[in-house]
């Protein structure tokens, strides 16, 4: 009796051996070290992912910034033209004839010129001309020059800032019938230069000095119209706001 239980008690235990549980693991992915695994790989590659895309951020950032700082740079050098150009502007707006030259001596002055201008050049002529005005501030001996360059050089180069510079002395002079002349030649025969839009404005204060808004008006409005975002489409906008009537 006793071997007969003795020999099943070893019967059962062997069963339970052999019944013991096996490793867990999953028929698709591999046991639990492989599924760690890959979950392992799966996050090391996500922290790579996210770090490239950081660095990408980064680098994208860098260059905002930096088109920042460029786009600031060209705003401010924009703005020194615009205040260089408007302070131009007062210059010759304040220009006045020197009161000790007398009217009297232009004539000769006029004939000096003219003979200097032949020994200058069409360059030297010009440069001339309007050294008289920035550098020695002779605004009455500086007419003629001007006048002398443009009927000696009418399809220069230099022949529309010519007319425009005669145009402001004389404008200055309050000679405003010969700066008017001075300034539609601008206009009409000078279409692309740049001091087109700036005649456009000088003919409008001319009008508005003759008492015709009207005129003066249909001027700024076409400097607006034409020259859009410029310093003279600026200057025009304050005389058009100033205008009354």
């Amino acid at each position: 009796m006793k071997k007969v239980i003795l020999v099943a008690a070893m019967l059962f235990t062997t069963a339970t051996a052999f019944a013991a549980p096996a490793p867990v693991s999953d028929a698709s992915n591999g046991s639990n070290d492989d599924r760690i695994a890959k979950l392992e790989r799966i996050i090391k590659a996500k922290q790579q992912g996210d770090f490239d895309m950081q660095r990408r951020m980064d680098a994208l950032q860098n260059e905002v910034l930096d088109l920042r700082g460029i786009t600031e740079q060209q705003n401010y050098q924009m703005n020194q033209m615009i205040q260089r150009q408007r302070q131009l502007y007062e210059e010759i707006a304040n220009l006045t004839a020197k009161s000790s030259t007398p009217t009297a001596t232009i004539p000769a002055d006029a004939t000096t010129v003219a003979a200097a201008s032949s020994t200058l050049g069409e360059t030297g002529s010009y440069e001339a001309a309007v050294n008289l005005v920035l550098k020695e501030r002779k605004y009455d001996e500086a007419i003629p020059a001007f006048r002398n360059f443009i009927a000696t050089y009418p399809d220069s180069n230099y022949a529309a800032n010519a007319n425009y510079w005669l145009g402001q002395l004389l404008y200055n002079k309050n000679e405003y019938s010969d700066a008017k002349q001075a300034f539609s030649t601008v206009v009409t025969k000078f279409a692309d230069s740049n001091k087109r839009s700036d005649s456009l404005v000088k003919l409008g204060m001319i009008a508005e000095k003759e008492n015709d808004s009207a005129g003066a008006r249909a001027l700024y409005n076409k400097v607006l119209k034409e020259y859009a975002d410029s310093a003279s489409a600026r200057l025009a906008q304050q005389q058009l706001s100033a205008l009354k009537g």
